[in-house]
């Protein structure tokens, strides 16, 4: 019911205090809140608006194992996280604390946050026993005291034990004492004397009360028994006794000897010492106490930082039936030695540190504790390692770990920073922790290629879709930032269309086409390498693509002119003697270097004694003089290879004429047919199938135009004049007209009653050959450009 009425009025209770002077924010909050429950607008004390708490990544960071108090970034409360139980955390302090550091970011901030715990009445006083006996002598007198039990209540300040209170008698009252730690003791007190013979015990009831609002108790039955007899109490030699020991003291060492004497004889002044009920367990595991010598020695270590003072309540109690007792106090006041290492507990800000963090940004808070107490409790911390960063002092055992210095990734990617703390005590006594600090990387290189430009030789006639060449470029970022992607540039696209492209990932190069080098030596393109980071770095890289040559190409007969792989030449006998030119050949090879070193040989002759050909001149020269009687023509087959791997190579049928007289020879040559001479019967059937082939594509079209002449159901009656010229190779030179057609032809774009001539054109051997050839005299655009329309019909 209590606890629930402190939680129902802890928002009355709270407190809230700004103190500029130490620069930290005080608040004050009762114990055991609910979860949730209001502790404090940091807003208004920071004097920052809620939603600035988010932008500066706001957050409470706890000194102790536990997160009691959390910030709320939405409102800038304060709200309490997990229950608060003073007496676990803070025991039988008379203050309460936790400690916050409150950090601020962007810029980096650090504020200490302090809230008081205070103390609610949520335990009620509790005796060791609930049945206690004491045997009191009848000869006794009023006005004697005897100690109670003592009862515990973990509360501290008006909520511990304020009182106590007896059952109403006659005889004994309650005296309530404070101690020197502040709490409170009850002693019987003997107001009437005792008649074992009238009353020889009394059985009471002792409560103890706490100061709390409401008030809690705690009781216990008090049994007193009246005894006769020993009349006297052993009684110490002082009331108090004062000693010092350094902590940490060895087992069995002496702390004090205390003395008590009976008046009494016999077994009546033999005493025993013991501690009093009001010694704890605790204790009394820390401390023996010899009950025959009342020799006092430490049983286990003691801790200055535990506990500086103990008080030891001690009783002399006689042998006599029953007993009675003698009290002191023990004071044993222990010494501080440096016996405690410095700790260093680290509180980081981040995880990772980016690499372009400014010099003086906190990377991470420091605190360094020592329980010893004055110069043993002083510590120092500085950074032992030739490091970037370095340690800045911000409270009396706090220190900020601030970069010095500016950072690179790429040159050290973490930093094993070592911490060393050490007091001021004799000797001193120190710590060492190594810290890991990792940088985080950022898009500040660019993709580096192997080379600034490469050469690619590429064969011709390559197969289209082969990878010809892979560029790499090396980013020395991480993640995003040095993944590369390659790309070829849209000036490279625009000077070598459809030449090549580029896989993105791997940087490999693909043929789009298969390049000729005939027609294309060389080109290049410009590769870009991109990282995927923010924002984009890039490089570029040339590419020279050189085509070499392969031995594809024949060679070809330029000089004197073929007809059909052959040449006629005529002779004169009376001309020729010995190393007489009668012709050179003239081939050319497209491809170059090797490919195109020609040579010349004869592959059959007619008679070998009388021409030679120079293998790498190619001219035909005479062997010896001809004699008239000899064959009227010579038949030679001429071979002209390149030096390619594999080579290549055309042949040619070189005939010769021989005669006696040019005149004589020019008129059998004109009179004389010699279709023999240059058609084979292979070039006869060849003649006649395409002869008939032009004849009935001919009567087709001639179909198809009387077909669209009826359908339009009209028929042209004029003509335009066109001439046709004939151009024959007759002896008379002869040519002949053939009157055109007067219709008009109308085409879309042009005048239309403008003519068109054809010429018909003869070749050199019109004599020998049916085939005419027809072209356009008009020098128009090419036909399949034209929009035609035809507009008329023709019968």
């Amino acid at each position: 019911m209590a606890k629930s009425r402190w939680c129902g009025t802890s928002f009355i209770c709270l407190l809230c205090a700004f103190d500029l002077v130490t620069g930290q924010i005080r608040y004050s909050i009762p114990e055991e809140l609910e979860r949730g429950a209001f502790v404090g607008k940091i807003t208004e004390d920071l004097k920052l608006e809620a939603w600035e708490l988010s932008a500066h990544k706001c957050r409470l960071v706890a000194n102790e194992g536990k997160q009691y108090i959390e910030v709320n970034l939405e409102d800038g409360n304060l709200f309490v996280n997990e229950r608060i139980d003073r007496e676990q955390i803070c025991m039988q302090s008379s203050t309460c604390y936790l400690s916050f550091e409150l950090e601020l970011h962007n810029p980096s901030e650090m504020h200490r946050v302090v809230v008081e715990v205070l103390d609610i009445n949520d335990n009620s006083p509790q005796f060791s026993k609930d049945v206690f006996s004491l045997q009191i002598s009848e000869l006794i007198a009023p006005g004697a005291r005897f100690p109670l039990e003592s009862a515990h209540d973990p509360d501290v300040g008006t909520n511990t034990i304020s009182t106590y209170q007896i059952s109403p008698n006659e005889h004994f009252r309650i005296i309530v004492q404070s101690r020197s730690d502040g709490s409170k003791s009850a002693e019987l007190k003997l107001d009437k004397s005792l008649d074992r013979e009238q009353q020889s015990a009394f059985h009471l009831t002792l409560t103890a009360i706490d100061g709390g609002i409401p008030s809690r108790s705690g009781a216990a039955r008090v049994i007193i028994i009246v005894v006769d007899i020993n009349d006297n109490v052993p009684l110490f030699d002082r009331e108090i006794y004062n000693s010092t020991i350094a902590e940490n003291s060895a087992k069995g060492t002496l702390v004090a000897t205390i003395n008590a004497v009976d008046l009494d004889e016999g077994t009546n002044a033999e005493v025993t010492y013991s501690f009093t009920h009001h010694v704890s367990e605790r204790i009394r595991g820390l401390f023996t106490l010899e009950p025959n010598n009342g020799e006092i020695r430490v049983e286990e270590v003691l801790d200055f930082e535990e506990s500086a003072v103990y008080e030891l309540a001690v009783q002399a109690v006689d042998k006599a039936i029953p007993g009675l007792a003698g009290y002191a106090k023990v004071m044993v006041n222990l010494i501080d030695l440096n016996d405690n290492f410095p700790v260093i507990d680290v509180t980081s800000v981040s995880s990772t540190v980016s690499e372009d963090t400014v010099p003086g940004t906190v990377i991470a808070v420091i605190t360094v504790t020592d329980f010893d107490s004055e110069k043993n409790g002083n510590v120092h911390c500085k950074v032992t390692t030739d490091v970037p960063f370095q340690l800045q002092r911000s409270f009396r055992n706090k220190f900020e770990l601030v970069t010095r210095d500016q950072l690179d990734r790429e040159r050290v990617s973490f930093y094993n920073i070592s911490l060393s703390a050490w007091d001021e005590g004799s000797p001193t006594l120190s710590t060492h922790r190594t810290i890991l600090i990792e940088l985080s990387d950022i898009n500040d290189n660019a993709p580096r290629f192997t080379q600034s430009s490469y050469n690619v030789y590429l064969m011709e006639n390559n197969t289209p879709g082969a990878s010809i060449f892979a560029v790499t470029a090396l980013d020395s970022d991480t993640d995003k930032n040095g993944d590369v992607v390659y790309s070829i540039s849209e000036n490279s696209m625009q000077k070598s269309p459809g030449y090549v492209t580029i896989n993105s990932e791997n940087g490999n190069i693909y043929s789009l086409r298969s390049f000729d080098y005939e027609h294309l030596k060389q080109f290049h393109i410009y590769v870009q390498a991109q990282d995927l980071g923010s924002p984009r770095l890039s490089s570029t890289a040339t590419v020279h693509v050189i085509i070499l040559d392969q031995n594809d190409n024949v060679p070809v007969i330029i000089s004197p002119l073929m007809w059909n792989s052959s040449v006629l030449l005529e002779i004169t006998p009376q001309l020729v003697h010995v190393g007489y030119l009668v012709t050179k050949i003239i081939a050319t090879d497209a491809d170059s270097g090797q490919n195109a070193r020609l040579s010349y040989q004869f592959l059959e002759d007619t008679d070998s004694s009388m021409f030679s050909v120079g293998h790498l001149s190619g001219e035909i020269r005479a062997i010896r003089s001809i004699r008239e009687h000899e064959f009227a023509t010579e038949r030679l087959i001429l071979l002209v290879k390149d030096n390619g791997q594999p080579s290549l190579s055309t042949t040619a049928t070189i005939s010769f004429i021989i005669v006696a007289n040019v005149t004589e020879k020019s008129s059998e040559l004109t009179d004389k047919p010699r279709s023999s001479e240059y058609f084979s019967v292979p070039n006869h059937y060849l003649i006649i199938i395409l002869g008939s082939t032009s004849f009935v594509f001919l009567v087709a079209i001639i179909l198809l135009v009387i077909l669209k002449f009826k359908q339009d159901g009209s028929v042209a009656k004029t003509y335009n004049s066109s001439e046709l010229c004939h151009k024959s190779n007759s002896s008379n030179g002869s040519s002949y007209h053939r009157p055109a057609p007067n219709e008009s032809l109308n085409y879309t774009g042009h005048v239309e009653n403008e003519s068109y001539h054809y010429t018909i054109c003869l070749s050199p051997e019109s004599s020998k050959s049916d085939f005419l050839f027809l072209k356009p005299c008009h020098p128009t655009l090419p036909f399949k450009e034209a929009n035609v329309q035809d507009t008329n019909t023709m019968t």
